[in-house]
Order: structure tokens, then C-alpha cells, then sequence
């Protein structure tokens, strides 16, 4: 079996490993791509154009054509998945898709952190439609700074600017806290263990794969 996993950050494919090993998924089950000019296109012009948007839709069914299952980790390309699924010869996840629909099962406040600009419209969009089954409360909110490190290659400064955004989201009360971005996943590593683990989407969207494949 193989999930092909589509990146725009050569670093998530540590990220991804590291999940697949935490949930006993086989060495070599995964084979990744990174095609980190998707994104820089999309934030050079602030959204996913069409022409972006077809090109990764393109992408994604030629992953497809040699895999069990692909996924897209990325949630300012997400929205291009809606024009692959059905004509696609393996099942497509959107990793924040899945994310959404883990996050709001239990209703209530849920705040999803973003550090890419260009992922709030995209991200709100999904989390709001989602939240619809079971009334949770969504607020979307931008890691100042943060992306800005990232692309610095500043990587500890990164997880540290997200995990302050944990913290004081966690001081407004009772919480459900998503990361909307592969990337920021290490940052759980920082917080208190007392703190509730932030939910990210490369496990839900392993996790989403792997039904799919034995469905």
C-alpha cells in the first residue's frame, strides 16, 4: 500500500514520518512530493488563483494514478481537491478537511491557529461549513509573525510564537485549539502537559487515508 502525500514544505516530511511511525503505519508507506512554487504563487498574488488551482488538481490525479490513497497537506491549495475527486483513480484527502471534521465533533469554542495568510479565507470557509453539524463556535485566528520565521528558516522561533498563541488561547477558557498547518505541529512539543493536545491535520488525514484504503 501507498500514500502519496503532496507538501509545499520540504520540513513536513519529517513531520508526516513521524506521525506514520506514531501510528504504526509500515517504513516506506509513504511517498512524498514537495511542491513548495504552488504556494509561493498563491502568496505572491495573497490567494489560490484558478490557474494554481488547476495545476494542483492536475497534480493530484497524476499522484493518484500510482497510489492507494493521496493526500494534499496543504490548506491554501485545499479547495483545488473539490475538482479531483471524482475522476480520480485513488481517493484524495484534503488533510484539513479532515482536521475540520476531528475538531468539531465535540462542539464548543474551537480556535484554529494559522501562520500563512493565505490559508484564513480557505480554512474559515471549511471549519464554518463544518461546524454546522454540531454547532461548534469557530474563530480562525493569525500567529503574528510567525510565517515570517518560517521563511527566515528560523524554525524554534516558529514553534515558540505558536506556542504562545496556544497559551493565551487557552487562558480565554475551555478550548479546542487545531493547527490549520502541518508545520506548527512540532509546536505541541513546547506546551505544558497539562495542556490538551492541539489537534493537526497530519494525523487525522493518515488516519482519514487509511480508512479509505481498507474501505
Amino acid at each position: 500500500m501507498t500514500i502519496a502525500c503532496l507538501h509545499t514544505a520540504e520540513s513536513n516530511i519529517a513531520v508526516y514520518e513521524a506521525t506514520a511511525k506514531a501510528l504504526g503505519l509500515p517504513d516506506g508507506m509513504l511517498r512524498h512530493h514537495v511542491r513548495a512554487d504552488l504556494l509561493l504563487a498563491a502568496e505572491k498574488v495573497g490567494r489560490l488563483t484558478d490557474e494554481i488551482s488547476a495545476e494542483t488538481a492536475a497534480l493530484l490525479r497524476h499522484l493518484a494514478e500510482d497510489a492507494d490513497a493521496v493526500v494534499l497537506n496543504c490548506s491554501t491549495l485545499g479547495p483545488a481537491t473539490t475538482a479531483v475527486n471524482a475522476g480520480a483513480a485513488a481517493p484524495i484527502i484534503r488533510a484539513d478537511a479532515t482536521l475540520a471534521e476531528e475538531a468539531v465533533k465535540a462542539g464548543g469554542r474551537v480556535i484554529v491557529l494559522c501562520t500563512v495568510e493565505t490559508t484564513i479565507v480557505p480554512t474559515t470557509a471549511l471549519f464554518e461549513a463544518a461546524a454546522k453539524a454540531t454547532g461548534a463556535e469557530i474563530k480562525v485566528r493569525l500567529v503574528p509573525g510567525a510565517w515570517a520565521h518560517f521563511r527566515a528558516g528560523d524554525l524554534p522561533a516558529y514553534l515558540a510564537s505558536i506556542a504562545d498563541a496556544v497559551t493565551a488561547a487557552h487562558g480565554e477558557g475551555p478550548v479546542t485549539i487545531a493547527f490549520a498547518q502541518a508545520s506548527m505541529t512540532d509546536a505541541a512539543r513546547l506546551l505544558p502537559e497539562s495542556y490538551p493536545q492541539p489537534m493537526s491535520g497530519p494525523a487525522t488525514a493518515l488516519a482519514a487515508a487509511m480508512t479509505k484504503i481498507a474501505g
